[in-house]
Formats: C-alpha cells, sequence, structure tokens
C-alpha cells in the first residue's frame, strides 16, 4: 500500500511548477512546501505563482547556507513543514546537507544526463557538444556529491542530427522528465525505488556553460566538432566567436542554427574573417560557412549581434530603417495588447526600448511570449524571431507586418517608385514605370526602355523599364528564396485573405485600371470595366476561396503482411513559375493565370506583354499594399526574344504558363524541355467553328454571332475564326450582320458610347490589312470593310465580313485574331460532312453551334474537337469552368478547379505499420 506522503518541492522554474501540477493529482501526497528562488524586481518565480495559486506555504531564500554552514532561520523554516520527502525538479541553488536529510525518506532530483556521464550544471550541452549518440536524464537520491547519488531511475532517447539543446529539452528532457519525477515519487511511496549506486567508470564532470570563458568556439577542430559545440549552446547562450573587420577592428558575435553542409560550392559568397581559424569564412545566401581542419563545411544560420539574432546571409547587407510609423488605429489598440502581454512576463512596465532579454526574459518566457501572441493574434510567430526583434518597438513591428499579410494597407501608404500621371477620363492615375522585383519598384539593370504607345491615337504614353536576363534573374532568385522562406510562413488561409485583400483594393480602384487598360491596349472602357477587369477580381476572389481546400487522398493498397500500409497522397506547390501572358486582355491574363499560381502556394515571375504592360504595373502597387511579402509577385516588363526567353530558360523555374501564338508557344515548349523539363501549360491560337444551323433562333444567331468575331475588337482567343451558315439562311443571315455592322459605333474607347477601338498596336493592325488583301487575292467575297477607318487616326480598323470563303482558303485557316467574320455555307442534309469540315483545323480552342433542336446540338458537342462548347450563346466564360484547348491551341487548362492542378503537383507518401 503507498505511503501517505508530505513533500516539499525544493526548486524553480516551468519544469518544477509542471511537477508540482503533477503530483497534485496523486491522493496520497500532500505538497506541504514549496522553497525557490526570490522575485527578481517584481518578477516571481512560475513555482512560486502555481504554489500560491493552489494555497500551498511558500518560501524564498537567496541561499541556504553561507561559507558552508546552512543558515539556522533556513532550517528552521523548512524543518517547520514536516517534509517526508524531498524532491528537486530543476535547482540552481546549493543545498545544505541537513535539508537534503532532513525528510525522513531523503530528497530525490532531476538530473538531465545519463549518469554518471556529465555530472554538472551543464550536462544537456555537453551530451551535445561531445557529440554522444543518446540523450536522458536521471532521477537520483541526493548526497553529498555532486550528481554522485545512488540512481532511482534513467531514460533515454536518441539524439537526432537536428537536435539542439533547446530540441532535446523540448521534446524530451522536458516532458519525460515530468512525467518520469511523477513515476519516481510513486515508486518511492509503493516502497519499491531502488538506490543503484552510480559506477565511476565513464563518470564525467563537465565546465559549467555560463561561465564566458567556456562559451568560445575552438575553430581550430574538425567540422564536426564545430558543429555540435554550436548545437550545444543553441539557444542559450549561443558559442561566441570574433569577427576580424577589414579596418582592424574585432566584433564578438554568437553562432546559431548548425548544420553540417553538404550542398557543394556556394555562388556569390563574400569573404568573412574569424579569429581563429586559418581558412576564409563565406557569407552566402543560405548563411555563414565555416570549414573545420578536415576540409568539411559548417553552415550556420543566425547571427547574434550585440542583442539582436540576424539572419547570417544578412551579414552584409546595409541596416535598414525597419520601424513603422504609419500605424493605424486597429494597430494602436494591438499595440496596447501587446505591450500588456510584455508587462504580464516581464512584470514591469514596458516602453519602445523595451529589451526583452535585457528585462531577465529566458528561453521559457519565450515560449511564453510566442504562445501568447500567435493564440491572440493568429499570426505564425517563431521563437527565433523573438531573438531577432527582442526590444519592444522591433518585436511589434514584426507583428504588424504580419498582421498586414492578412489585411490591405492603407491607400495612402505611399510606395516609392518612379511613375507617370496618365491624365485621362477625368482622372489623374499615377502608374509606375520600372521594374517590379522582390516587393520593390526598381530601375533595369541595362537601363533600356520600352515606348508605351496610345493606339487611339499613335503617341508615346510614357517610357517604362525593359527587363534583360540578368533582371529575371533577380527576380527568379528572389521568388526562390520567398517560396522557401516568408512565404511558407503564410498559412493557406491567411494565403486566401491576401488574395481577397487584393482583389478589395482592385474593386476600389477598377475604374482606375479599367482607364489605364483602355489608354493602353485600346480596350472599350465599358468592356474593360466589366470583363477586362470585373473578371480579373472575379478570378482573384474564387481562387482565394481554394487556398484551404487543396488536399490530397487515402488510397486503398494491398497491405505489406503481417503489417498494414497506409498511403496517401499530398496536393503540393510546385515552386516558382514563371507567367508570359498576351496583349488583348493584359489584366485578366495576369488574373487567369497568377491567381490559381497563387492559391496553389507558389512564387511567380510575370513577363507581360511588352505593348501593354501598365494594368500589369499598376497591379503590383496594389500587392504592396493587399500584404503580399517581398518576392511572392514580380513583374517584369520586356521582350518575348529577352526576358520571355530568359523565364523560359531559367531552371529555377520549375512551371511555365503562357498564352499566345502557336509558333511562339511550340519554342516555349522546347526551351522548357531543354532547360530542365519544366512543366508548362500552354494556351495558344484558334480557329474555332460556329455552325449556325436554319432552325437557329435568328436575333439570337446574328446577336452573339456578331459578338463572336467582334468582341473585344476580335482580339480574343476563343473568337469564331469561322462561321458555318446553313444555306437556307445565309443570305438573312449576311444582311443582318451588315445592317448592324453599320450602325456599329466606332471611335474613342474611353467614350461610354463607343462599342468598337482601335487594333492594340500597329504591326498586328498591319497584319489585319494583309490578311485581307490575301482573301481578296484568293477569290473571297470582301462585302463590308477589310480596311483602315476612314478619317480616324489610331489603329482603328473597320469590321469586316469575307463570304464565298471556300475550305482550302488561307483565311479559312489562320487566325486572323481581329474584327474579321469569316462566313462559308453548308447544306443542312449533310451534317457529317459538315463535322468533318469544322474539325478540319489544327486548332481546338472553342466552337460553338445555334439551333432549336437539342439532339444537333449534343450531336454536335460530343464530335467536335474543341476544349469548349457553347451552345445558343458565345463568349460565355466563367471563372469557375475550365478553359483551354485540344491540338496546336494547346494543353492544360485556366480557371476552374483544373487550374490548380496545373499549379500543383502530387507526392505519394506510403507508410508500413
Amino acid at each position: 500500500m503507498a505511503l501517505k506522503m508530505r513533500i516539499a518541492i525544493i526548486g524553480q522554474s516551468n519544469f518544477a511548477a509542471d511537477v508540482l501540477e503533477l503530483l497534485l493529482d496523486r491522493p496520497n501526497i500532500q505538497i506541504v512546501g514549496v522553497f525557490t528562488i526570490p522575485d527578481r524586481g517584481s518578477r516571481e518565480d512560475i513555482l512560486a505563482t502555481t504554489a500560491i495559486i493552489h494555497n500551498i506555504p511558500v518560501f524564498k531564500f537567496a541561499c541556504w547556507r553561507r561559507k558552508g554552514v546552512a543558515l539556522p532561520e533556513v532550517l528552521e523554516q523548512y524543518k517547520s513543514v514536516g517534509a517526508t520527502l524531498n524532491v528537486l525538479p530543476f535547482c540552481s541553488q546549493f543545498i545544505p546537507m541537513e535539508v537534503i536529510d532532513g525528510a525522513l525518506l531523503g530528497s530525490i532530483c532531476y538530473h538531465p544526463s545519463i549518469l554518471p556521464r556529465h555530472r554538472g550544471a551543464s550536462a544537456i550541452s555537453w551530451t551535445l557538444i561531445e557529440g554522444d549518440e543518446v540523450a536522458g536524464f536521471s532521477i537520483f537520491w541526493a548526497d553529498d556529491g555532486l550528481d554522485t547519488g545512488p540512481l532511482l531511475l534513467t531514460r533515454q532517447t536518441n539524439l537526432e542530427p537536428t537536435d539542439t539543446l533547446d530540441t532535446i529539452y523540448k521534446r524530451f528532457l522536458y516532458p519525460e522528465g515530468v512525467k518520469a519525477m511523477g513515476v519516481a515519487v510513486d515508486m518511492v511511496a509503493s516502497g519499491v525505488a531502488p538506490k543503484i549506486i552510480q559506477a565511476e567508470v565513464g563518470a564525467t564532470y563537465d565546465p559549467a556553460m555560463f561561465k564566458t570563458e567556456n562559451q568560445v568556439i575552438n575553430l581550430q577542430a574538425t567540422a564536426e566538432k564545430i558543429w555540435n559545440f554550436v548545437r550545444g549552446l543553441d539557444s542559450v547562450p549561443g558559442a561566441i566567436a570574433t569577427v576580424l573587420h577589414e579596418n582592424g577592428t574585432e566584433e564578438q558575435i554568437r553562432l546559431f542554427g548548425a548544420h553540417l553542409y553538404s550542398a557543394g560550392p556556394v555562388s556569390n559568397g563574400k569573404a568573412l574573417r574569424l579569429r581563429g581559424l586559418t581558412k576564409t569564412a563565406w557569407i552566402h545566401s543560405g548563411g555563414l560557412l565555416i570549414e573545420g581542419t578536415d576540409g568539411v563545411f559548417v553552415n550556420i544560420r543566425r547571427i547574434k549581434r550585440d542583442t539582436k539574432v540576424i539572419n547570417a546571409s544578412e551579414w552584409f547587407k546595409q541596416a535598414e530603417d525597419q520601424s513603422i510609423t504609419d500605424f493605424s488605429e486597429d494597430e494602436l489598440v494591438k499595440r496596447s495588447l501587446v505591450a500588456g502581454i510584455w508587462k504580464a512576463i516581464l512584470k514591469e512596465d514596458v516602453d519602445s526600448s523595451t529589451d526583452f532579454f535585457a528585462s531577465g526574459a529566458g528561453s521559457m518566457d519565450v515560449v511564453r511570449l510566442v504562445e501568447e501572441v500567435k493564440e491572440t493574434f493568429d499570426v505564425p510567430l517563431q521563437n527565433e524571431q523573438v531573438f531577432m526583434a527582442p526590444v519592444f518597438e522591433e518585436f511589434f513591428s514584426l507583428l504588424v507586418r504580419f498582421l498586414r499579410q492578412g489585411s490591405a494597407c492603407s491607400d495612402d501608404q505611399q510606395l516609392n517608385f518612379q511613375a507617370f500621371t496618365l491624365k485621362a477620363n477625368k482622372r489623374e492615375i499615377r502608374v509606375p514605370t520600372q521594374l517590379f522585383i522582390n516587393g520593390e519598384f526598381v530601375d533595369s539593370d541595362s537601363q533600356r526602355t520600352l515606348e508605351i504607345v496610345n493606339p487611339t491615337n499613335e503617341e508615346v504614353i510614357c517610357k517604362v523599364a525593359c527587363a534583360s536576363a540578368t533582371d529575371v534573374d533577380k527576380a527568379v532568385q528572389a521568388a526562390h528564396s520567398a517560396f522557401y522562406g516568408s512565404w511558407r510562413q503564410i498559412t493557406p488561409r491567411q494565403r486566401g485573405q491576401l488574395m481577397l485583400n487584393l482583389a478589395d483594393l482592385m474593386e476600389r480602384n477598377k475604374e482606375e485600371l479599367a482607364t489605364i487598360e483602355s489608354v493602353d491596349s485600346g480596350a472599350v472602357y465599358t468592356l474593360a470595366l466589366k470583363t477586362h477587369v470585373g473578371m480579373s477580381i472575379e478570378a482573384w476572389r474564387y481562387f482565394a476561396g481554394w487556398c484551404d481546400k487543396i488536399q490530397g487522398n487515402t488510397i486503398p493498397v494491398n497491405p505489406a503482411r503481417p503489417n498494414n500500409v497506409l498511403t496517401f497522397t499530398r496536393k503540393e506547390p510546385i515552386g516558382v513559375c514563371g507567367l508570359i501572358t498576351p496583349w488583348n486582355y493584359p489584366l485578366m491574363m495576369l488574373s487567369w493565370k497568377m491567381a490559381a499560381c497563387i492559391a496553389a502556394g507558389n512564387t511567380c515571375l510575370i513577363k507581360p506583354a511588352q505593348t501593354c504592360p501598365l494594368t500589369a504595373l499598376k497591379f503590383a502597387e496594389l500587392t504592396v499594399r493587399a500584404g503580399f511579402p517581398p518576392g511572392v509577385i514580380n513583374v517584369l516588363p520586356g521582350k518575348g526574344s529577352d526576358a520571355g526567353q530568359a523565364v523560359a530558360d531559367h531552371e529555377l523555374v520549375r512551371k511555365l504558363g503562357f498564352t499566345g501564338s502557336t509558333p511562339i508557344g511550340k519554342h516555349i515548349m522546347k526551351s522548357c524541355a531543354d532547360s530542365n523539363l519544366k512543366k508548362c501549360s500552354l494556351e495558344l491560337g484558334g480557329k474555332s467553328p460556329l455552325i449556325i444551323f436554319a432552325d437557329c433562333d435568328m436575333d439570337k444567331a446574328v446577336r452573339h454571332g456578331m459578338s463572336s468575331v467582334f468582341f473585344n475588337k476580335g482580339e480574343n482567343c476563343i473568337a469564331a475564326g469561322r462561321l458555318f451558315v446553313e444555306d437556307r439562311i445565309h443570305d438573312e443571315f449576311i444582311r443582318r450582320v451588315l445592317k448592324d455592322l453599320r450602325t456599329m459605333t466606332i471611335g474613342d474607347p474611353l467614350d461610354r458610347s463607343t462599342a468598337h477601338g482601335p487594333q492594340n498596336h500597329k504591326a498586328h493592325f498591319d497584319k489585319l490589312l494583309e490578311f485581307c488583301r490575301r482573301g481578296v487575292d484568293e477569290g473571297a467575297k470582301l462585302v463590308y470593310g477589310g480596311c483602315r477607318v476612314p478619317h480616324l487616326k489610331g489603329y482603328f480598323f473597320t469590321p469586316t465580313v469575307f463570304t464565298n470563303v471556300t475550305d482550302d482558303m488561307f483565311i479559312a485557316q489562320e487566325e486572323s485574331f481581329g474584327p474579321i467574320m469569316i462566313i462559308s455555307k453548308f447544306n443542312g442534309s449533310d451534317v457529317d460532312s459538315l463535322m468533318q469540315r469544322a474539325n478540319r483545323t489544327e486548332y481546338g480552342l472553342a466552337s460553338g453551334v445555334f439551333t432549336k433542336d437539342i439532339g444537333k446540338a449534343l450531336n454536335f458537342a460530343d464530335r467536335i474537337e474543341a476544349g469548349t462548347v457553347f451552345v445558343n450563346l458565345y463568349n460565355k466564360t466563367d471563372v469557375a469552368a475550365p478553359f483551354g484547348g485540344f491540338k496546336q491551341s494547346g494543353y492544360g487548362k485556366d480557371l476552374g478547379q483544373e487550374a490548380l492542378n496545373e499549379y500543383l503537383k502530387t507526392k505519394c507518401v506510403t507508410v508500413e505499420y
């Protein structure tokens, strides 16, 4: 039967407090007193606080003895509680033998090593420094030696290469140690607690690592010894090294986050001299490389300078002012909440200059701060970030950045960039003209620019930076760093919120975006507002909803008898994605691709069309205001032959999404294969057939037939490139089309009454003139248009209609990508021949049919070789419906759930159990 025990707990820290809480649940145990350290200023040790909550007497002694003699007043207070067992979970004080032996059953102590190895105050550190394969703890009966008493029990675990002092304590020594203290007390109560004499063979007494002189690292050692020393002091107090600056001065630093490095030579490394290291150390993108005496390298991820921890890779970067001054009212309220958390932990008043660690905080206080802030504000804060921002103002600025990644910045927040002011549509709009790389607007490395021409008046609007291959590499490196850094800290739900923030900003600025689109690309303003910008906003909102719903599957597989097998898949982002978009829908094509890309968790860079990149640059500005971290989205105007080719060739780009012509698409595909076999999706040319049967609704057929060709000036990838009209209604159909064309308003795209604006740029305008000339030369009948709109400056092309077009003609086979209607007759008695003619093309992007006969419609949908089929309507796309073609119109999908798969990879995981 278990003894009824009166226990005195002697010690301090969260560990001791958790042991106290555990023992309180034992019915045969009474905690008669807690003996701990005095308050530090106004900060009471957590053990004392916990005891007071449970009405347990607390005694706080600065020391227990003086000159080796126990203090009588201390002994008197100890004896007053009448303890039968002393429990010492963690104690930093010297306890006199009068106390150790003062309890009837003696005293049991926790020690974080497998005794007799690593006796002393720094056992965990030395377990790592000495490269032990196992770590563990001992609970022993205290005697008059230093950790020499008989053993009661031990526990051990294998040390992992990723373990540090912090991790081994948190994952094993702390949680298992608390439970083992409970087991040990139960064994004592039951009379079965052993007293196993410690062997002296293998016993070690290790120096105390709280002494500064013992924390200095010996760099004349093998890589493994350097690595073990650093991780043995990570994260408190940190291994000391000394930097020798070029000007002759020295700087003491502390090293954290060490690992053995085997990734091969680094590029763009910068030399750093360390005292005691005969070879040069190197700062690189992954940290600080130190070469051991055996020629193997150790990489250091973090360095402490003064009181602040920085990423080692940022050693040579100029110190930037990271303070934020433009706090919103809501953020100021949150500031008070954060100050309250700090005050509760530090037990002192907090101002902007309060240093967390200088105020006495320790590693467990870091854990408490992180957990309370995460619970209060739902941000992905990590312990090491407290070390990187130990001053209150720095810490709060860090928190605000996290919060702003979940809420849009204020519209009046100033962003630094070169811009021109577009005065149009009764507005003055500030539009960036630089490249957007790593969250900043910057000039091109080559200083080259692109002239942006207004297609309405053929005048230069402005000049924008023209990206080079070097600029592309900078953007890719930024996207790559973000993908493996800040972007991974953003949860899927927070990612979706960022996208919603962006969509809201686009909504608030939709008139500005539509105005830029009209001036830059010639889009009719009303169409730009509804479709170019409106559908872009819808795309961001639609894909934002998918962010936290991307998931794999569990798969039943044959078991590996006699064991079982669990197989599941994970959907993971691909990495850095390159996007190359066309000039017909500048903002919408960007949004169709990028929204799916970002929702899937990738980072990206986009090269918009060189003729109209202005909405993409304005969009880049909005991404900053929405809170996207630097490097996640990069925008690089430039030429396809330079910047576009560099994107396709770059080996860190793992996926390329392209919309454009079929010849360029083939070249892109070859480049993707030759570079690094990157995944690519291609939305290419089209020659979409539209079949109009005699039994159609004629009014609807004419209205949609015209829209199928002339929508967005014919600069529409799914435009009906060829109309097949049944002979019985052929002439009437043409008569109605011509009647409507003669009343179509052509002119300034900003005019609300305009239905048809200018073509995008001169080269395309000239191509349309040549297309019509060839049609006439081959014998097609030009019944309307085919020329420049008279008396109008700008690239205004008259809507055109050709009839009597035979299948062998150039204009029947090739895409015009302009407002040119190509009409051929067919006889309704031979539908099979009609379907052969409709499919006799290498393109397969879209198609349409008009008929009141559902059988005809479904037969057409079944037999047509196209990715999209419209029945009794045309041009009806939706962000939830997949969009993409067959054959030489490309492969892969934009929009809908299927678009996510273009930017995801599937990983299969199989576990035997």
